[in-house]
């Protein structure tokens, strides 16, 4: 019960990393807020596990601010924030991107951290405490060709963890990251471009323990560095990839 009496807010948690993560702070104590785009979906995690449910769209500034607002009605403070939700482009050549793909990409994987941070960092810093996890990517330290921009937003990801935690040390306010491999996720259909055995085999090939990473990997780490067990942690971008970044 590592997160006994705490409160968290964990963003994209209606599926994927997200939903394990909301999934393992619950098992360990945490009021949980599930937020996600898919209401229905987010709705049912946190009948699941006893926590709260709400809608919101996190590169937007007014949907962020509501998700801030409610997690302080209902709790008077937010203790942990993990900005998980993100999204990918398909596999393609830079310069094919479209911009609207661009700015989605960095508006999801980018803007939503300082749209957050803004909203909950204030209430962090009048309690003189808190924890903020940034979910990245080894995309972010070890980029894969024709993900190009999804790498930059999520090397983006890794520098904003760490000068966040430079700027609020001083507050009691820890920031880290979690960098999983490609996973069981939603997402790994975008990553690879399309689902067959040859391309799984081909990912595989450059993770050295040879599997994906699952919710429940990057949701021990995530545990982790948002316990007090972490307490002189900050600024960490924690790889969880069986091996693949070194």
């Amino acid at each position: 019960m590592r997160l006994e009496g705490k409160t968290a807010i964990v963003t994209g948690a209606a599926s994927g990393f997200g939903a394990g993560i909301a999934r393992r702070f619950a098992a360990d104590g945490a009021k949980v807020m599930v937020v996600d785009l898919n209401e229905e979906a987010a709705a049912a995690v946190a009948e699941e596990i006893g926590g709260l449910a709400q809608v919101a769209d996190v590169a937007n500034a007014e949907s962020v601010r509501a998700m801030a607002g409610a997690a302080i009605a209902a709790w008077g403070r937010v203790d942990v924030l993990v900005n998980n939700a993100g999204i990918t482009h398909t596999p393609q050549p830079l310069e094919t991107v479209t911009e609207a793909d661009f700015d989605k990409v960095f508006a999801v994987n980018a803007k939503s951290v300082y749209l957050t941070a803004r909203e909950i960092v204030p209430h962090m810093k009048d309690a003189g405490a808190g924890a903020i996890l940034n979910v990245a990517s080894t995309a972010g330290v070890s980029p894969r060709p024709n993900l190009n921009w999804y790498n930059a937003s999520k090397g983006w990801m890794i520098t904003a963890t760490k000068a966040m935690a430079v700027e609020l040390a001083p507050f009691g306010i820890r920031v880290n990251a979690v960098n999983p491999v490609a996973g069981e996720t939603p997402l790994l259909k975008s990553f690879m471009g399309e689902d067959t055995p040859e391309i799984r085999t081909k990912f595989l090939s450059t993770i050295p323990l040879g599997r994906f990473s699952t919710p429940e990997d990057i949701a021990g780490a995530a545990l982790y560095l948002c316990s007090d067990d972490a307490g002189m942690v900050t600024g960490v971008a924690m790889e969880v990839d069986g091996g693949r970044c070194i």
